[in-house]
């Protein structure tokens, strides 16, 4: 029967390579082990990055550029290091490396023209790290669209933390325009209106009273606020403007506390913030219906 016939094929090729269960043990065996090395090998590499970045003091570092070179550092030993296990893995299952990687070249440029925008990505942030326009922990925006703190800066993208938690993963080919808002002191802004009936040296000396207990209470105030003067003169109010320097990516905060110290000052000392109105006059024919009414009770 076929049966054994089958049978009788598969003992006489077990026979006559009887080594062969044994070989690809071997070889299963081998590409476990190097899967391993490499995946114990990454996490020495990062333990050890670590470490190094941990004594930046030593090494005159600022926490800024000691993050992104961290970062860097990591990406791109863990890449090395798998790729020289997956040449390691081919070599076992019998591979030529040889014409592999002479064939490089070639394959290269056959790929570099479908992956331009990956090459573009990987240059792009190689120069973005180098030239330093950002680090991990800026709070940066970019090209007026996303806006937010960098937390990874890796060879092809850019992780951003945005207000609300959201996470921007952004191709560093497409970083062309980046307003870093930590590289130096931030400035608040506060526009103050107060009511056409204040005196503005009575308001000047309140504001210049208030603006120098927040210098002293609110922390990340570098410098004295500083009163502009009037910057315009709405319909409904007067408006003046204050500007108070303050630690990077902290002009926000300042801002928000400014204007509720500035509410309470101005309230106490009875200075009127500006706020719309709505005033109602009677109409003349109705005013004169209503005098007329009024004469013609009287006269009875």
């Amino acid at each position: 029967m076929w049966i054994r016939d089958v049978y009788a094929k598969w003992t006489s090729y077990l026979n006559a390579h009887d080594n062969i269960w044994i070989e690809v043990g071997v070889t299963i065996f081998k590409i476990v082990l190097i899967l391993i090395l490499a995946r114990v090998s990454v996490a020495i590499l990062k333990f050890g990055v670590e470490k190094i970045f941990r004594k930046r003091d030593h090494l005159k570092i600022s926490q800024r550029r000691s993050e992104t070179a961290k970062s860097l550092m990591k990406n791109t030993a863990t890449y090395v290091i798998y790729f020289v296990a997956l040449l390691t893995v081919l070599q076992q299952i019998g591979v030529n490396l040889g014409p592999v990687l002479a064939g490089a070249g070639v394959v290269g440029l056959a790929v570099g023209f479908g992956a331009q925008s990956l090459v573009k990505d990987v240059i792009s942030g190689f120069f973005l790290v180098f030239e330093d326009w950002y680090s991990v922990g800026d709070m940066i925006e970019v090209s007026g669209k996303y806006m937010g703190t960098v937390v990874e800066i890796g060879l092809r993208i850019t992780k951003i933390k945005g207000m609300n938690g959201e996470v921007f993963i952004i191709p560093n080919g497409n970083i062309t325009e980046v307003t870093n808002y930590s590289v130096g002191n931030s400035i608040a802004i506060v526009d103050v209106g107060v009511a056409y009936e204040e005196e503005i040296s009575e308001v000047t000396g309140a504001l210049t009273e208030i603006l120098k207990e927040a210098e002293q209470e609110i922390a990340d105030i570098v410098k004295t606020p500083e009163i502009l003067g009037v910057q315009n003169l709405s319909p409904n109010e007067v408006i003046f403007r204050i500007s108070a320097e303050c630690r990077p990516t902290k002009h926000w905060s300042v801002g928000r506390q400014l204007r509720a110290r500035i509410k309470t000052g101005l309230d106490r000392k009875g200075i009127e913030i500006a706020y719309p109105r709505l005033v109602t006059l009677p109409s003349r024919d109705r005013q004169e219906k209503k005098i007329n009414r009024e004469q013609g009770q009287s006269m009875q």
